[in-house]
């Protein structure tokens, strides 16, 4: 009984909070807001949206194709019509429940192309860990570029002290964090002990890759899928000539906070334009401009998962039981 409830828990509360912070943020918003957002969303350019759309799509062709390199070396060799719709429809499965995509995923290799589900998830968890490396990286530049945001703060502008306390950072950082890991490495705290293990979840995948027959290929397809993601929220700030001339910085703190909206509701259902709303306002964005520019993009993202994601569940059978014979 307590699982079922906890899966049902598991199952509303992001769409519930998703649904509470677009019922928060439209509420926080005035009446001259409203219009401003109506208009950027009559005036955008939407080609912009629809290159950012092309960049998408490529990142995830890219995300099917680098499938292989993990499939490969296990004697398996699926097609990549068959990698691009099952990612497709894990996509679009992981908008109503959250990780369900990644199972029906393998699920759907293993009745296409007859590869053994354990082993098909085993490698959608391996490549889990690639993508968070690079996450981690990004997260890392966006931190550096907020320093000098925190340090104003903290600082009062005195560029001295700021440079100081950037280097502090930049140095600091991961000395604590390589010591914090190598003396707690071995102890029995609960937290901590899912924490190290985790680390070395991460540690053993990265070493994983780099014994990989084809690792270089798995690499630069990796980078290239992170490079599409940025890109297709780069390109977006063309759409409004309010966001048009935004700092480089401004687009990595902000593709961050999107990145986090994503996983904190379901493909970042309400969170998505609050928190890039948020991250803009650091750069001194108006909030109803931040509010637009993060709606623009959340809507087309959500509709390219839904119409790809849509038309893969309904052409793979067609596709594996008549066209590919």
């Amino acid at each position: 009984m307590e699982n079922k409830i906890k899966k049902i828990l598991l199952l509303i509360l992001p769409i519930a909070l998703g649904v509470f912070l677009i019922w928060y943020s439209l509420s926080k918003l005035t009446s001259d807001d409203i219009d401003t957002i109506k208009h950027s969303f009559k005036t955008a350019n939407y080609r912009w949206v629809l290159l950012s759309l092309f960049f998408g799509v490529l990142s995830h062709l890219s995300r099917a194709y680098r499938w292989k390199f993990l499939l490969e070396p296990m004697g398996y060799k699926p097609k990549l019509a068959n990698s691009f719709m099952s990612v497709m429809m894990a996509y679009l499965l992981n908008l109503v429940i959250p990780r369900s995509g990644e199972v029906a995923r393998a699920a759907s290799l293993k009745k296409y192309e007859n590869i053994p589900f354990e082993k098909a998830f085993g490698t959608i968890v391996a490549e889990r860990v690639a993508d968070l490396i690079i996450l981690f990286g990004i997260i890392g530049v966006a931190f550096y570029f907020q320093t000098d945001l925190i340090g104003s703060y903290i600082f009062k502008n005195n560029s001295s002290n700021i440079s100081y306390f950037k280097i502090t950072l930049i140095a600091g950082v991961p000395i604590i964090g390589f010591l914090s890991y190598y003396l707690l490495r071995n102890t029995n705290t609960p937290i901590i002990s899912k924490i190290i293990e985790f680390i070395n979840g991460l540690i053993e995948g990265a070493l994983s890759i780099l014994k990989m027959k084809k690792k270089w290929a798995f690499i630069f397809h990796t980078f290239f899928i992170w490079l599409m993601y940025v890109l297709m929220f780069y390109v977006v700030t063309f759409a409004l000539p309010e966001t048009t001339n935004i700092s480089f910085s401004a687009i990595i703190v902000a593709f961050v906070a999107g990145t986090f909206a994503m996983v904190l509701t379901n493909g970042g259902l309400g969170s998505y334009p609050v928190f890039i709303t948020g991250a803009f306002a650091i750069y001194a964005i108006n909030k109803s401009t931040g509010m637009a520019f993060g709606w623009i993009m959340w809507v087309a993202q959500t509709l390219m998962v839904i119409v790809l994601g849509g038309l893969s569940f309904i052409l793979i059978p067609i596709y594996n039981n008549y066209l590919d014979k």
